[in-house]
């Protein structure tokens, strides 16, 4: 009788490891989707933690190109200083100063990649030209800038500002 007693409480431990064992179908879906939030959840961190990355990455590059295009005018401005610290230069020493720096000027904006446009003669491009005055004169054709009264200036494609013209009717 212990026998059979010892029999019958090890056959309930290996039906209950069985029961226990066996998870319901409600369990199971719960599982995967607890599992699923759990994936969601790593994937919005991921993505809220690459999203202030990037913006500081993109803050970090914009204070790098500006701090390098000062970089790039910082001798002009010095010989701007130049020029005035001068108080005996003659009226052409002081023309002849302005005009290297005005060169120098120019040639960081080459060095930049950046190209003035707005040339008398052209002709007028509402993209590229910005008309303040219209003027009759039938010595040009139509559509044609007469005056620029504010030089335009692009960086390869990208305009940086238009031209500020007159054009001919």
């Amino acid at each position: 009788m212990a026998k059979d007693k010892k029999k019958n409480a090890e056959e309930e431990v290996i039906e209950e490891k069985e029961v226990v064992a066996e998870p319901s179908k409600e369990e199971e879906l719960q599982k995967q989707l607890d599992e699923k939030n759990d994936q969601l959840l790593r994937t919005l961190a991921e993505y809220d933690n690459f999203r202030k990355r990037s913006q500081r990455e993109k803050e970090a590059l914009y204070a790098e190109c500006k701090a390098s295009v000062i970089n790039a005018l910082l001798p002009v401005a010095d010989n701007f200083d130049r020029i005035f610290a001068n108080p005996d230069g003659t009226l052409e020493d002081y023309k002849k100063g302005v005009e290297m720096t005005f060169k120098q000027f120019s040639d960081v904006f080459k060095n930049l990649g950046i190209e003035a446009f707005g040339e008398v003669g052209e002709e007028f491009d509402p993209n590229f030209h910005n008309a303040v005055m219209h003027t009759e004169d039938d010595s040009v054709g139509e559509n044609t800038i007469t005056n620029v009264l504010v030089k335009g200036y692009k960086l390869g494609d990208k305009i940086i500002r238009p031209a500020m013209v007159a054009v001919a009717n």
